[in-house]
């Protein structure tokens, strides 16, 4: 079951103000920033490198921006409940969402341009958002990602590998193609266990070999994480952490006061909110 639609926030990067320069996502400052803390991070001992990171209360006084989480999008069938129509978003809802970003000036940022802002103030674009997709559902990939070409988009999808070429779900290749063109691909574990019920080799069987599945598949890191039903606990960050990854996303809890970046949260859209809706939202909250 998925989760329902609460007060869901990210703590992320400011808007900066119209007469400020905006840095596209093509700056390439962010992915220096990244790649110097990376390369800064000592060995952790299972030969994975863990992320030293700087004073919690820095990265809970930025700014926040909007960060809306997607799992379907198709048509309502009569058989969806009430509370699965929270997050299944027909297709001409979604359409008429991301018109309303593109015509609202609204930039999508990269999970990597986030990470730089929030531990050194790297600047993103005016008016950013972050669009992220869970679960693999192939509607993501022959409905939502067409859509957000329009308007020159780009989205970070949370792959769940066991579902991997299953009818329903994208393919190897098709996850391959949304990475090649510029979209970011993180890890949603091997079949959507919550962490919080994780022993000692559940991190291998749900986090570490799907995530190295990606990273074949992909070619690229696989640096971002995103927690089953949004659901994490603080046992599960240093398990987290030593294997490698930079932020992980829930959705309805409080950031983590010691560690925001692992507990950074998101919106999830109703099927019910046209564009108009999804903009009232985001002006009255942001």
């Amino acid at each position: 079951m998925k989760p329902i639609l609460g007060s869901l926030l990210l703590l992320c990067a400011a808007c900066h103000s119209s007469n400020e320069p905006v840095t596209r996502a093509t700056d390439p400052s962010a992915s220096i920033f990244l790649a110097a803390s990376i390369e800064t991070r000592p060995e952790a001992a299972n030969g994975y490198k863990a992320l030293e990171m700087p004073p919690a209360g820095m990265i809970l006084n930025r700014k926040q921006i909007p960060v809306l989480c997607y799992h379907q999008i198709r048509d309502w069938k009569p058989t969806d409940s009430k509370t699965s129509r929270t997050y299944i978003v027909p297709p001409a809802a979604f359409d008429a969402q991301m018109k309303m970003l593109a015509d609202s000036g609204y930039h999508t940022i990269s999970p990597d341009q986030l990470y730089a802002y929030l531990l050194s103030g790297t600047r993103i674009p005016s008016k950013p958002i972050m669009l992220t997709f869970d679960d693999t559902d192939l509607d993501q990939f022959t409905v939502a990602d067409p859509e957000m070409k329009k308007y020159g988009f780009k989205g970070v999808f949370f792959i769940m590998t066991v579902s991997l070429g299953r009818p329903h779900y994208m393919s190897r290749e098709q996850v391959r193609q949304l990475s090649d063109e510029g979209n970011i691909i993180g890890s949603h574990t091997w079949d959507h266990h919550s962490v919080k019920k994780y022993g000692d080799k559940d991190w291998i069987t749900q986090v570490e070999k799907p995530t190295r599945q990606l990273e074949a598949i992909t070619g690229k890191t696989i640096r971002y994480f995103a927690y089953p039903f949004g659901l994490w606990n603080t046992a599960a960050i240093p398990e987290l952490k030593k294997r490698g990854f930079l932020a992980a996303f829930q959705l309805s809890d409080k950031l983590d006061p010691a560690d925001p970046l692992f507990s950074l949260r998101r919106i999830i859209v109703p099927g019910t909110w046209n564009g108009a809706a999804l903009n009232t939202w985001i002006r009255r909250d942001f």
